[in-house]
């Protein structure tokens, strides 16, 4: 079966709410964990579960994103069949970029009748999640689907935010409301409700026709969640996959995070610096793959005043240099320089930054190539960086790449 299904990844989003992480690669390709790329973990899930034929839709801003896929997941065999292409828009329908999820696919359909796949499986590249697909594919098989979703139990109060599910005694879907404004709750579940992770399972034919007729109605937003799905449960068998029902190859977390918002995404990195982390990036059975560059290990050292270098529960990746100063519950990305009696408190250091003498950071995450001059302050004074930054509402201090302080 595995053999007979195309994964798509769909990696063109604007990420409009990560500015300005976004301002110069998509969201997917968005620096996370200390070392990896967003778009790693659902890659990752492809390779373990057997995928062997996966498409990359990209779109905005995909340079950054596409050297990722050539350095880091040129790892298939084109001549058995195997790859990881990634696909620009092409305008083979007209003139228009992708308008849409249903559109990207329906833009594409001539890759999919090509390919000779029964079932196409469509993702998200922009989740932190560690999952099998061969279950739910199994499970799509044995009920004789159009479709299938994978979902989860959320708290009725971030509902709104997500698709929404009603599901009857057999996982058969009965309702989909698109970020209802009053959400179903889950089967003998009040406190919670059962919400798409943007994960769907298509038998070939069942998803041709259907993208085919939504790109001819005009008033459609040829999106899976708003269009696709909802007239799809009118009609056709569409069924609910519950998320970590069924573990196969991996060790189950049921850790799923949808990282599009500067909040989000900040916390679910500081996930990983918990006593007993939601997701654990030490998980051997189930390893997360990246480009990984020619670095030098990471190190601490005496700076040139005589204080020692530190970090206290935190990732400090390759090259990264701690010398005297101190990073406590932090992340510190490639070749990141700690210098003299600065202080990095739970703050996120891509690429390449320095911080100079004395300076000091908290609650921040400060993109690659920036040099923190000496004594700089940010993340104390929220008022005077929200004159030079984006903050987020929880107050997340958010310094742009490249950026040039003034003297």
């Amino acid at each position: 079966m595995l053999n007979d299904t195309l994964a798509i990844v769909l990696a063109g989003g604007v990420g409009s709410r990560l500015q300005p992480l976004t301002h110069q690669r998509t969201k997917p390709a968005v620096p996370f964990g200390g070392k990896y790329r967003i778009i790693d973990f659902t890659l990752t899930n492809c390779l373990h579960s057997g995928m062997r034929r996966i498409m990359v839709l990209t779109q905005y801003k995909s340079h950054s994103l596409q050297k990722h896929l050539r350095d880091g997941w040129s790892i298939f065999n084109p001549e058995i069949g195997e790859y990881i292409t990634p696909i620009p828009p092409q305008m083979r329908t007209g003139d228009n970029w992708y308008s849409g999820t249903a559109d990207a696919i329906y833009q594409n359909l001539y890759l999919i009748q090509r390919s000779g796949a029964k079932w196409v499986l469509v993702l998200s590249g922009d989740h932190i999640y560690r999952m099998d697909y061969a279950p739910m594919l199994k499970f799509h098989k044995q009920n004789n689907a159009t479709a299938t979703i994978a979902c989860m139990n959320i708290n009725i109060a971030e509902a709104h935010q997500f698709g929404i599910m009603s599901v009857d005694q057999h996982h058969k879907i009965t309702r989909f409301d698109e970020k209802p404004q009053h959400p179903a709750t889950a089967p003998n579940d009040p406190d919670h409700a059962l919400a798409s992770m943007g994960i769907y399972i298509f038998s070939t034919d069942e998803l041709i026709a259907a993208v085919a007729s939504d790109h001819e109605d005009n008033t459609s937003d040829h999106d899976f969640g708003k269009n696709i799905l909802p007239r799809m449960i009118d009609s056709q068998h569409v069924y609910g996959y519950r998320f970590g029902g069924e573990s196969g190859r991996v060790s189950p977390d049921n850790y799923w995070r949808d990282v599009g918002t500067l909040d989000a995404y900040y916390e679910a990195n500081m996930d990983l610096l918990q006593p007993i982390p939601p997701m654990n990036l030490y998980q051997n059975d189930w390893p997360i793959r990246t480009y990984s560059g020619q670095h030098p290990p990471a190190r601490t050292a005496q700076g040139d005043y005589g204080s020692e270098g530190i970090f206290i529960n935190s990732i400090v990746s390759s090259g990264s240099v701690i010398s005297g100063g101190s990073a406590q519950e932090s992340i510190l990305f490639n070749n990141v320089r700690v210098k003299n009696e600065s202080i990095v408190e739970k703050s996120l250091l891509f690429e390449g930054v320095e911080v100079g003498n004395g300076a000091r950071l908290k609650n921040c995450i400060v993109d690659k190539n920036v040099i923190i001059p000496d004594g700089e302050s940010i993340g104390y004074d929220l008022e005077k960086d929200r004159e030079r930054f984006t903050l987020s509402p929880n107050n997340i201090v958010t310094v742009p790449k490249a950026y040039q302080f003034t003297k």
